[in-house]
């Protein structure tokens, strides 16, 4: 059932019964008048009553009959139209409408009361006669007939009744012809979102305020559903595209260390005796490219992870605490290695802490493996320091080492996935990493010469948090560090704040 007809359905029954609440109030108040005004001459008519009736009974104790029959016709002429009934020492006398002789009356009322009789009603008031000698004592009492009330009762609740029939048909009419007038906004609003279609068109909900708060609130909640639909949807693709990538990148790396793990179990299983020397650099071939394929999967995951992160999931970082933490884990599992550590505390940034914590760990690792010079010990530099560009605050993280250094030429594919040395024990992804930590915390990665031009210099330079307010990071539009480098349309290290 439409909305309109629903509102007509309602407006058509409620004002109705409003009509007939209210004609009952009407007929109620106006009883109330209609009797307060009877009352009123009935007390106004007993003032002048009241001393014909102290003559007649004066008349009547002094028995002087043609006296008495002048102030019963004077009697009479002043009670006028309404009944009255007289009863003293000699009897009873009456005159005008007036209930059977046989109901009993109140006696002595100061106000009227009602007395039926036969179906009808009668408003009577009771008023003592008194005057001097010893017979003028008696009651008068006076009676005013509820037939012109009820008329007039009865009048009025037929119109009440005529209104109510005419008002149903009509209410319901004008409610249902302003009900689709002010629904015709909102018909608009349904017939707009339901022409869009995520699958074929990329348009989405365009609304005009309608000056009507109910529509313009719907339709700002579904612009907000329908962004919030795209975001999900966007993502929903990203993550798809992510596994995809995985299961590619994981197929095609793991590969050869899984042939190469097959063709050592086969010569362990081939050659029962081979000799204790050539089966022990077999089983450190296995463990070799075991390790390997454990670290490759490890890395994928965290790239995975990377791509996938959302923007809730970021908060104020303090940068020093964090590189202290990766530096002890690393002293601890390299206890040979000399690794220098200068920061500032209080170096906050707004980021994800487990993609950050690996940015450092990749860092320091690199630099433990590959910056380590010729037949000496592994020296490694992490410094952190407060920076100013373009009037924005920054944090700089450099991570140096006394190695051969990077090339200029090479200092961008380095970052590209699987890019690795024939004699290096890692994966080939810890830079891309790396670069992807760069990118989702809008940092800027550079790779330097070390001091005095000898080693390498990893700078990773981060937009500070502003410590009086909350910051919301903006996450990259393209993130899938897991496909072919051919696939990301501009440089990791490129991309400006």
């Amino acid at each position: 059932m439409r909305l309109s007809t629903r509102i007509a359905l309602v407006v058509g029954m409620v004002v109705p019964l409003l009509v007939v609440v209210s004609g009952w109030l009407l007929v109620q108040l106006v009883g109330k008048d209609l009797r307060t005004q009877a009352d009123q001459r009935l007390a106004e008519r007993a003032q002048g009553v009241a001393v014909a009736a102290r003559g007649l009974l004066r008349a009547t104790s002094h028995d002087r009959p043609r006296a008495e029959q002048a102030r019963q016709r004077k009697l009479f002429t002043a009670a006028l139209d309404v009944g009255v009934r007289l009863s003293g020492p000699e009897g009873t006398v009456m005159d005008g409408p007036q209930p059977a002789a046989s109901v009993p009356l109140p006696t002595r009322t100061h106000h009227p009361s009602t007395v039926r009789s036969q179906g009808r009603s009668w408003r009577v008031l009771a008023v003592p006669v008194t005057g001097r000698g010893p017979g003028v004592r008696g009651t008068l009492w006076l009676f005013s007939p509820d037939t012109a009330r009820d008329a007039q009762l009865g009048m009025v609740r037929r119109r009440v009744v005529t209104v109510a029939l005419l008002a149903a048909p009509l209410a319901g009419a004008a409610a249902w012809l302003l009900a689709a007038r002010a629904a015709r906004p909102l018909r608009r609003l349904q017939q707009a979102a339901g022409g869009l279609d995520p699958h074929t068109s990329a348009a989405r909900l365009d609304h005009a305020p309608t000056r009507i708060t109910e529509v313009d609130d719907l339709a700002r909640t579904l612009q907000t559903f329908l962004t919030r639909y795209d975001e999900q949807a966007a993502r929903t693709a990203e993550a798809l595209a992510s596994a995809r990538s995985f299961s590619a990148a994981a197929s095609h790396e793991l590969r050869t260390p899984l042939m190469s793990m097959q063709t050592n179990l086969d010569i362990l299983d081939a050659f029962q005796d081979l000799d204790a020397t050539d089966r022990a650099e077999t089983v450190d071939d296995l463990r070799h490219e075991h390790a390997r394929l454990l670290g490759l999967l490890v890395m994928l995951r965290a790239l995975a992870q990377g791509d996938l992160v959302e923007a809730d999931s970021f908060a104020v970082i303090d940068l020093a605490e964090l590189a202290d933490e990766a530096v002890a884990d690393l002293r601890r599992r390299h206890p040979g290695a000399e690794v220098v550590v200068h920061s500032s505390p209080g170096l906050t940034i707004h980021g994800w802490q487990p993609g950050l914590r690996s940015m450092l760990d990749n860092l320091l690792t690199n630099a433990l493996v590959h910056g380590r010079p010729a037949e000496a010990r592994a020296h490694v530099v992490l410094s952190l320091r407060a920076g100013e560009e373009t009037g924005s605050p920054r944090v700089v993280l450099g991570v140096e080492d006394r190695g051969p250094g990077v090339p200029q030429q090479r200092r961008e594919a380095i970052f590209q996935r699987f890019q690795r040395r024939a004699d290096s024990p890692g994966s080939g992804l810890g830079l891309t990493l790396v670069a992807q930590q760069a990118a989702l915390h809008r940092a800027e990665l550079r790779v330097l010469d070390g001091t005095g031009g000898r080693g390498a210099r990893f700078e990773v330079t981060f937009p500070a948090a502003p410590a009086h307010r909350p910051q919301h990071t903006a996450l990259p539009a393209h993130r899938d560090w897991l496909a072919d480098p051919g696939d990301r349309p501009q440089g990791f290290h490129k991309e400006r704040l």
